[in-house]
């Protein structure tokens, strides 16, 4: 019998392929599905985690070795006044005590003889470290200048940065601007933004003065200073020490965790929502001077803000 022809003419036909024991097809692909736009996730984004906490010993190690590389400190004072320092290292004396009694009162008596007359004064805390085109040192400029226009005298710390800021922003719109100025020996010169600079060697004479002298607070962003005046206003008004008076906090993004925080030690008991409703979180400075017009009392907003009180935006 012949065989049957091929189907491929020129072409020679070989034995049977064997079978493979294995499957070589391809398994069919699935159908491409339509693009879709960016999938939109109703969780919330995660917290940044935080680092784990340091052991006992490495610990002690940093310590070591922080205080080896930064050598003795020089406490308040700069490098050439040894006298706070030989205070805190050597055996107290009562002769030595009034001595540092004495220099403790004559600041008080320099700072209370040169600010009794100061009209009603805002003090803007903040850091020293922001440049002028930093985006907070511009909120604090426009500040400043929201006091002034206002009628306050801006009370600093008379440094720069947040401070410089708001009291060049008072000074550019012809109010008052004063800077409570502490001699550090790094860091912090009085800035030229103040018609009076008064200069401490103490932080507490300083901070009870930036605090005798205002009717209110504004708090900008800031290191560890910032934050230990911004308790100390707060811890007064809440002991009623003094005021009533308000405590803005400004910049919503960078006050974020504080809030939070304050949720959650309200949570745990350790203060009440009513113990800190004087506080207030803005990004506006317009609406921060607005609500400590509107916390003045009655006869002083009727003879020295009334006609703050008729353009205000902020709501009653």
């Amino acid at each position: 019998m012949k065989p049957a022809p091929s189907r491929n003419p020129g072409k020679t036909v070989g034995p049977a392929r064997p079978a493979s024991t294995t499957s070589e097809t391809k398994p069919a692909r699935a159908p491409r599905a339509a693009k879709a736009g960016p999938a939109v996730s109703s969780a919330k984004p995660k917290a940044p985690r935080l680092p784990s906490l340091p052991t006992a010993a490495s610990w002690e190690k940093e310590w070591e070795r922080h205080w080896t590389s930064r050598g003795e400190t020089d406490y308040e004072l700069p490098a050439a006044s040894r006298a706070d320092h030989e205070f805190l290292t050597q055996v107290r004396t009562p002769a030595k005590e009034r001595e540092r009694l004495k220099r403790i009162n004559q600041e008080f008596e320099q700072a209370f003889t040169r600010l009794y007359r100061t009209g009603p004064a805002v003090t803007v805390f903040g850091s020293a470290r922001f440049k002028p085109n930093h985006r907070y040192y511009k909120l604090a400029r426009e500040i400043g200048r929201e006091l002034a226009q206002a009628g306050f005298a801006t009370l600093t710390g008379g440094g720069p940065g947040i401070m410089e800021a708001a009291n060049r922003g008072a000074q550019e719109a012809g109010g008052a601007s004063l800077g409570l100025n502490i001699v550090l020996p790094h860091e912090q010169n009085a800035n030229p933004y103040v018609d009076e600079s008064i200069e401490f060697n103490y932080f507490f004479t300083r901070k009870v003065c930036l605090v005798k002298y205002s009717c209110a607070f504004i708090v900008m962003p800031g290191g560890l200073g910032t934050l230990d005046e911004l308790f100390e206003a707060v811890t007064l008004v809440q002991c009623r020490k003094i005021g009533p008076f308000p405590v803005i906090l400004v910049g919503a993004d960078f006050w974020h965790g504080l809030r939070e925080w304050s949720q959650a030690m309200i949570k745990d008991g350790v203060f009440t929502r009513d113990e800190i409703r004087f506080t207030h979180i803005t990004d506006s400075p317009r609406d921060a001077v607005d609500l400590i017009v509107r916390a003045m009392p009655a006869e002083v907003k009727e003879s020295r803000f009334k006609s703050r009180l008729g353009c205000s935006s902020a709501k009653d």
